[in-house]
């Protein structure tokens, strides 16, 4: 009788090589999916190390560039940004992961898939969720939800055992004081130590931004090009250098964020399991991407479709934060966004100086912006005098409201406000 076969989401750290021989132990056929989205990672290592600790077969699937141009990109055409702050740079990664692992699944014909992810964390909420709007007849196996499992493993010192007998190399026998999840966008920080929302995240912690101090002491102008919302072209203006290919414009993008001390975010933000966890991020490309889109927007998108737009930007960021990437809400957002980015057309020029992402000018062929109507010396054609009706005609509604709430208005917090300035109250 033929094995099961289980095609398992594979790092080459601890408790995936744990999970592989558990797996194996346990009957399966195990193929290892290992997803290089720009990773600092030794892939021929980690094959070879799969394949010694059980694996029948291992995929080392480069999905780097598909990860800029049909992740990043359309999150940033939406401008995602979870709860304000965070551009979502693990969130975005785990639905490509876990696409390529199901098309693994199915090339193999398995009937099982596996991951790693706690069951605390965002992470197998993002894996199985498109695990199961993509092929919705797969079964998935995650140990750290399994009784068995859980019965066995109680921490980490068990792990480090499990693999000590198995002869599973270890690369540490001490916890690690946090845990980091890195890839082409962004490298987080979190756990451990980190866990103490008054702790200062140390200096040595960082290794995808400069330390303020060791920025240089010159500015870098960078001008983004853009079409349809699609950054097309990176010029570094101060080096002399272009860029006109997704994943090279990104990565670059990446240097110069690196090099000046851009994109460190440290927050504590809502997991979707209700739980607030802190996060250290860094994403430097990403930062002066988003920035240079946005401030595109302002001179060439219309007001109310900007506006209706910016409604959606937090129920977006939610849905790709959440795991919903591949869902029927996401595609009617996802039209919607496309739609509001047809005109987005023109380039931004930037300085990056001591962490500062500053836009210093911009020009685009579908421009909204008349200079002479926006001007405070010259008419341009607009008559001044048609003010006055336009806000005749908005203060109906006030006085209609005035005059019929007259002696039940209330506006104690005004009173409260101006009693907390003079120090009373």
């Amino acid at each position: 009788m033929a094995k099961q076969k289980v095609v398992l989401a594979y790092s080459g750290g601890l408790d995936t090589s744990v999970i592989l021989k558990w797996l194996v132990k346990k009957g399966y056929e195990v193929v290892c999916f290992v997803g290089d989205i720009g990773q600092d990672e030794d892939f021929s290592a980690i094959k070879e190390k799969a394949l010694k600790t059980g694996a029948s077969k291992v995929y080392i699937e480069d999905l780097k560039k598909e990860f800029v141009t049909d992740f990043i990109f359309p999150a940033m055409r939406g401008n995602a940004l979870y709860e304000g702050r965070y551009l979502l740079g693990t969130s975005i990664a785990r639905p490509l992961l876990a696409k390529a692992q199901i098309e693994i699944a199915k090339k193999e014909g398995a009937q099982y898939v596996a991951h790693g992810a706690t069951g605390k964390g965002n992470d197998q909420v993002r894996f199985e969720l498109t695990y199961y709007a993509l092929y919705p007849e797969i079964k998935v196996i995650s140990p750290w939800k399994d009784v068995e499992f859980l019965s066995e493993f109680k921490g980490r010192s068990d792990m480090i055992a499990y693999a000590k007998k198995w002869g599973i190399p270890v690369k540490a026998t001490a916890a690690k004081p946090y845990s980091e999840d890195e890839n082409l966008m962004h490298i987080s920080h979190e756990a451990g130590v980190l866990e103490d929302p008054e702790f200062r995240t140390p200096e040595h912690v960082f290794s995808r931004t400069a330390s303020i101090d060791a920025t240089p002491a010159k500015e870098t102008v960078v001008e983004i090009h853009f079409k349809d919302g699609n950054p097309v072209k990176v010029v570094d203006k101060t080096h002399k250098v272009s860029k006109t290919e997704p994943l090279e414009m990104f990565v670059y993008l990446n240097k110069l964020g690196t090099e000046n001390g851009i994109g460190r975010v440290d927050m504590v933000e809502n997991r979707f399991i209700g739980i607030k966890s802190r996060g250290v991020y860094e994403t430097p490309g990403a930062t002066i991407l988003w920035i240079a889109h946005r401030d595109l927007e302002g001179i060439a998108m219309d007001k109310e479709v900007m506006h209706i737009r910016d409604m959606l930007i937090p129920k977006f960021s939610e849905l790709i934060y959440n795991g919903f990437w591949f869902s029927p809400e996401m595609d009617f957002l996802m039209s919607a966004i496309n739609k509001s980015q047809e005109a987005i057309d023109g380039s931004v020029t930037l300085s990056l100086y001591k962490g500062n992402v500053n836009t210093i000018g911009r020009e685009s062929p579908t421009s909204l912006y008349d200079q002479k109507q926006s001007s405070m010396d010259v008419e341009g054609g607009f008559n001044a005098m048609d003010s006055k009706g336009f806000i005749n005609i908005n203060a109906i509604r006030l006085k209609a409201h005035y005059l019929a709430m007259k002696g039940k208005v209330d506006y104690s917090w005004l009173k409260k406000n101006k009693a907390d300035k003079n120090g009373k109250g």
